[in-house]
């Protein structure tokens, strides 16, 4: 049984042991079907060491089976891990309290974090799913560097992008079909780093 392509890591048990050292190394090295001695050759670990994380990492499905062969007269199981992992950006968030009321303000650090986090876990969900029927999930990502001479100008901005997704919303607001999520977000730019001259 082949690995998924993704994985996200939702649990906070689950998450907590992929993210040990060790264990993080074995799933870089798992790119392509591996053995736990073919495992402690290229990572340089006590084969019974090995085998010992791959049991753990088996059984909390990190993991998955990839066959046998014979080497040597044994028999070697061989296994895969997943291509990405994904973290649930939940986990490292105090719950929410459900009696407070959702952020209202479009310019608020907080809402933006949060709306990001749901993003993330829902769409490595999605995929997920996608990847388990072998079809592809159809997404959009638009991205666009801005830049700001007065904070007025950022006002104005947030205004009239606000007015045109309202427009294109209420453009494609089909009765029925698949609904789609369309999530507009703005942040400061990372400065990027300054190129030295030799």
């Amino acid at each position: 049984m082949p690995a998924a392509p993704s994985v996200l890591l939702d649990d906070l048990d689950t998450a907590l042991l992929a993210l040990a050292p060790i264990r993080r190394a074995i799933l870089s090295a798992l790119d392509e079907p591996t053995s736990a001695a073919g495992l402690a050759e290229k990572l340089g670990m006590p084969r019974q060491k090995i085998g010992h994380h791959l049991r753990a990492l088996e059984a909390a499905g990190l993991i998955q089976p990839a066959g046998e062969r014979k080497k040597r007269g044994f028999t070697e199981r061989l296994f895969t891990a997943a291509d990405r992992y994904v973290l649930d950006p939940a986990l490292l968030q105090p719950p929410r309290d459900p009696e407070a009321v959702e952020a209202q303000d479009r310019h608020a650090a907080d809402h933006l974090i949060q709306t990001a986090s749901t993003l993330v876990r829902d769409v490595a969900r999605m995929r997920q799913a996608a990847e388990a029927e072998g079809s592809r999930l159809l997404t959009l990502t638009v991205e666009a560097d801005l830049s700001f001479a007065t904070p007025a100008d950022f006002d104005a901005f947030t205004e009239e992008a606000t007015a045109a997704v309202a427009a294109l919303a209420r453009r494609y607001a089909a009765p029925e079909g698949r609904r789609y999520r369309l999530t507009a977000a703005a942040h400061p730019a990372v400065p990027k780093p300054a190129v030295t001259k030799n």
